[in-house]
């Protein structure tokens, strides 16, 4: 399980991030001060990722940045500070990504897959749901053993039920996700594609509707 740091001095904040890192499978780690942070990374350095605020009592997230880049963790700012100059000295300075407040929390869950993917040591090779096994590496799905043609998109449709299993994600998250914020097409684009994977994998029972909301893939 991957760990990923939360270094937020707002409590309610602080909380929220980590109960969604929780429910998506990852383990969280919060901490408030940035010095009692400083403290602690001497010791204690075998991490994923940090979400890091800027404005910290003790040591500000700007200081943190360069004593995580030290142990190799990835950071990714989450912050009130929108103005340019602060944004263009995060990333100059290392970070992966400048994430401002308020935000939401699917957007921070996608930035932060997509970063731990950039880092990743040992990939996930295979997830197996059922009798459906899907590769990662080969990009391939097979059903008892029989590889089933999934389009690109139907594949990354799967990916991202995976990644967001037993969580309801609506039509236009979908969108967002694979498409990106962008798109102009219609959202039942989404239905057509979730169609498909269940009658190819018969996952009529797993990648369940959300009445005028969406789907969640269920997996025990």
């Amino acid at each position: 399980m991957e760990r990923i740091l939360v270094i937020e001095d707002e409590t309610a904040i602080n909380d929220l991030i980590c109960m969604n890192l929780e429910i998506a499978g990852y383990e969280s780690i919060p901490f408030f001060d940035g010095e009692q942070f400083s403290s602690h990374l001497m010791d204690n350095s075998d991490y994923d990722l940090a979400l890091l605020d800027i404005m910290l009592p003790g040591k500000d997230g700007f200081e943190l940045l360069e004593e995580l880049k030290r142990y190799d963790i990835p950071v990714i700012y989450l912050t009130a500070k929108g103005d340019l100059p602060s944004k263009v000295k995060g990333l100059r300075s290392g970070a992966e990504d400048y994430i401002v407040k308020p935000f939401e929390m699917l957007e921070l869950l996608v930035r932060v897959d997509k970063v731990l993917n950039r880092f990743r040591k040992d990939k996930e090779e295979e997830i197996r749901i059922r009798d459906v096994v899907i590769n990662e590496q080969s990009r391939t799905v097979t059903k008892n053993g029989i590889e089933i043609s999934l389009q690109p998109m139907e594949y990354n449709c799967l990916l991202t039920f995976w990644k967001y299993r037993n969580r309801v994600l609506t039509r236009d998250q979908m969108l967002n996700i694979l498409w990106g914020v962008d798109f102009e097409g219609e959202s039942r684009t989404v239905d057509v594609h979730v169609g498909n994977l269940r009658k190819k994998l018969d996952f009529g029972d797993v990648i369940k509707t959300v009445p005028r909301v969406g789907y969640r893939m269920e997996v025990l």
